[in-house]
């Protein structure tokens, strides 16, 4: 799918933060904050919580809750009007959906791992990322969680221009939340590492008990799990909302996300929906990755029909110059969101994703009056690795 690279976006951003328009929020499904009675949980306490049902795809999966629950649909009112009102669009705040770290997609992918985990009767999560990785930090997170060490291999993903890259954002909470971590000078590259096979070999020369999670959580047998429950969850909001999504905008990079929601979507024959907009710079490598874990799911899940290769469609005009890096366009692109809809998006991934919706609204890729649901998967602690570019704002 060819499109032409993305322009810049006009008008001043005093004037777009100054136009005036109504708040609009809806928040589907109840968030749910735990708060137990009986005595704090242990390590080994695999039960899942009796006030979250795990969607019907995965009702056979075990589950281990890290998050509040059903994550909110917020219709970005002033966003659409700016950009003529072509389209209504709307986003699922999955940056919102845990009190672990900030949050984050990965969690949702790691309810479905952890009991695995668990049952390894593991005591170190081993897992790898770059240095800004909203990964590992999500690992990290979990680990205190649940009462297991955290040994992270943070690799050299991004050419970087901030003195204090490797001291802030993710790779600093990961750090305040005792996790070892490990700097690696290799460069990106979305598949198995050695760094990482190296450090699983160290834990257990040490006497630990590795668990491996690999990058992004994607080519875990069970990475795929989480975003097949996005889609179903999204299928019983919008019986709640009385509408339907035409497209679901979602970045895409080491792709169980993506490739996730390909199966889940699939159910309602909307998979071809799901617009992936690829932040790798490696997009025929990313691609493959998330075609192999979404038929490895279909298998998993019981879909009872084939991916096929066109199921998954990837945008591969946003990603420039670099993975990590983010373009002008990017920056401008971060900056309309935070000043329209308070929305932070972060130069990695969540700023690309939406440079990217918003340029395919301009060019009238969506039929007027589509319904658009960008997936908002987190990553704004990343922003700190970044002070220098948005040093003025």
């Amino acid at each position: 799918m060819a499109l032409e690279k993305a322009p810049k976006l006009e008008g001043r951003l005093e004037d777009i933060a100054a136009k005036p328009g109504a708040l609009e929020i809806v928040t589907i499904g109840r968030a749910i904050h735990w708060r137990d009675p009986e005595p704090a949980r242990t390590a080994l306490d695999r039960g899942p919580r009796p006030n979250h049902r795990p969607p019907r795809m995965l009702e056979k999966f075990e589950r281990y809750p890290l998050t509040f629950g059903p994550t909110p649909i917020e219709k970005l009112k002033r966003l659409s009007a700016h950009l003529g009102d072509k389209v209504e669009l709307y986003a699922k705040r999955e940056d919102c959906n845990s009190g672990l770290a900030f949050g984050g997609n990965k969690l949702r992918k790691l309810e479905y791992i952890i009991p695995d985990a668990i049952a390894s009767n593991a005591d170190t999560l081993v897992s790898i990322g770059g240095v800004q990785s909203n990964h590992t930090r999500q690992v990290a997170a979990v680990a205190a969680k649940i009462g297991m060490k955290c040994r992270l291999v943070q690799e050299a993903w991004v050419p970087h221009e901030d003195a204090v890259y490797d001291r802030v954002g993710n790779i600093m909470l990961s750090r305040i939340m005792g996790a070892d971590v490990r700097l690696v000078e290799d460069g990106f590259d979305i598949g198995i590492r050695k760094s990482w096979e190296k450090a699983l070999k160290e834990v257990e020369a040490e006497g630990g008990r590795p668990y491996a999670i690999p990058a992004g959580a994607s080519v875990h047998k069970y990475g795929g799990l989480g975003y097949v429950g996005f889609a179903e969850e999204v299928r019983a909001q919008e019986r709640e909302l009385g509408l339907a999504f035409d497209y679901i905008v979602v970045c895409t990079v080491t792709g169980s996300t993506h490739a996730g929601m390909v199966v889940g979507f699939a159910k309602d024959g909307r998979q071809r929906k799901v617009i992936g907009i690829d932040a790798s710079a490696t997009p025929k490598q990313t691609k493959a990755q998330v075609l192999d874990i979404a038929r490895k799911t279909a298998k998993l899940v019981e879909l009872g029909q084939d991916i096929a290769d066109d199921d998954v469609v990837l945008i591969e005009d946003y990603a420039y110059p670099l993975y990590g890096v983010p373009s002008e366009e990017t920056k401008q692109a971060i900056r309309v969101a935070a000043r329209l809809e308070g929305m932070i998006t972060d130069p990695v991934y969540e700023g690309k994703s939406m440079q990217g919706m918003i340029d395919l609204v301009d060019k009238g890729f969506f039929p007027k009056g589509s319904k658009v649901l960008y997936a908002h998967l987190g990553g704004a602690p990343a922003l700190n690795g970044y002070a220098y570019a948005f040093r003025n704002g």
